[in-house]
């Protein structure tokens, strides 16, 4: 057993897996009254989908009828897609922000 398994069943045993796809696990997901579950990086199982002789087309379409449609119970995978960084950067400075730059422009 990987050591992410072992760590997974650990927090909690009955969380599903994917056979083969361990190093696509981004980590353990909880909602409010639900039970958790185990989220993968969706472009990471892509990836790994295109490991074994897919095009990339093919990748998704496997993906999408067999890997993120296969509903396992109240443990399924979910699978996230990452936010670019710097999308996620609010490039409004903060009032603080504002703030020094206005002092330091003073003082020149």
């Amino acid at each position: 057993m990987s050591k992410i398994r072992e760590y997974i069943a650990e927090i909690h045993p009955d969380l599903v897996l994917m056979d083969g796809f361990d190093d696509c696990i981004l980590g353990i997901a909880s909602r409010c009254g639900e039970e958790q579950f185990v989220v993968y990086d969706y472009a990471k199982v892509i990836d790994k989908n295109m490991s074994h002789g897919m095009t990339e087309e093919e990748a998704i379409e496997f993906f999408d009828f067999n890997q993120e449609c296969a509903y396992v119970g109240e443990h399924t995978p979910a699978f996230a897609v990452h936010v670019p960084h710097e999308i996620t950067i609010d490039p409004t400075p903060s009032r603080e922000g504002r703030q020094t730059q206005t002092h330091q422009q003073g003082v020149l």
